[in-house]
């Protein structure tokens, strides 16, 4: 990759940065179509990020910014526009300039799990969906479910709190959504989501009773820790079609370059080319 005077960048800002997937996609990717862009890791602690994220805006070739952890519920209240899907997850992980100049905050994480559940086949307006998980990743895929159009959505999370808040987000953005906590039965629905770190050790208890699950239901997943995990090879034991994580990880990269007005591209190719 040739880095000149018209090279874009993309700072990708968290602490520590060992750990950072997004340049071993992106770059990759933009090397491979000539795309003049560049994403480049910033560690920066959270005493600094305040002043580093504004002084970045000032900079004339930046596209836009991925955040992550620990600064994606710190962005929220730097920004001048919070998109709807990052005020319901009360987090972002992307920042850009809008049309006038403000720096406007949107979450990708449930954009990206959606698109995937979408071109696996399964429509999503009218359906009925459950998410176990009420953090920031569950969060966000029950605002870009809302967004998608479900009819009914379950919500779950161990701290029943978590819940009910999410819920009264959601019906403030989205007052026709019929939203229900407390109840994580999966039987008779479209779409199950786990969004709860089960499955990340060994011999962790299953998120939901999968002896309820339908062999019709959509299964989702978002432990990246292994491909197949115990949740989803019981699904697919059930006969349910299944989502991997990683698919969701893959697949709200589209929606990021969207976002920052870059040239967009499928999972697959971004699978093909990354260097992970």
């Amino acid at each position: 990759m040739i880095i000149n005077g018209h090279t874009v960048i993309i700072p990708h800002i968290g602490y520590p940065t060992h750990s950072f997937k997004a340049p071993l996609i992106y770059n990759p990717y933009f090397e491979q179509q000539g795309i003049n862009a560049l994403v480049v890791p910033m560690a920066c602690q959270a005493d600094n990020f305040a002043d580093l994220l504004r002084s970045l805006f000032r900079l004339g070739n930046i596209a836009g910014a991925l955040i992550t952890m620990p600064h994606k519920v710190t962005t929220v209240g730097l920004v001048d526009e919070v998109l709807p899907a990052a005020a319901i997850a009360g987090a972002a992980n992307a920042v850009r300039l809008g049309p006038q100049g403000q720096l406007q905050a949107d979450m990708f994480d449930g954009e990206g799990f959606v698109r995937g559940v979408q071109r696996k086949g399964l429509q999503l307006a009218g359906k009925r969906a459950l998410v176990v998980g009420s953090g920031g990743v569950g969060c966000a895929i029950a605002a870009s479910l809302a967004a998608a159009g479900v009819a009914q959505l379950a919500l779950f999370d161990v701290n029943p709190a978590s819940s009910q808040a999410l819920a009264q987000r959601l019906q403030k953005h989205y007052p026709q959504l019929l939203v229900r906590t407390g109840d994580k039965d999966p039987a008779g629905l479209d779409l199950v989501v786990n969004a709860t770190p089960l499955g990340m050790k060994e011999g962790d208890p299953l998120p939901i009773d999968v002896s309820r699950l339908d062999a019709a239901t959509f299964v989702g997943e978002v432990v990246m820790r292994t491909e197949m995990t115990a949740f989803l090879a019981a699904a697919q034991a059930r006969g349910c079609r299944v989502q991997i994580g990683s698919d969701m990880l893959f697949e709200q990269i589209p929606a990021y370059l969207e976002f920052f007005d870059l040239p967009s591209t499928s999972a697959e190719v971004l699978r093909a080319v990354a260097r992970l």
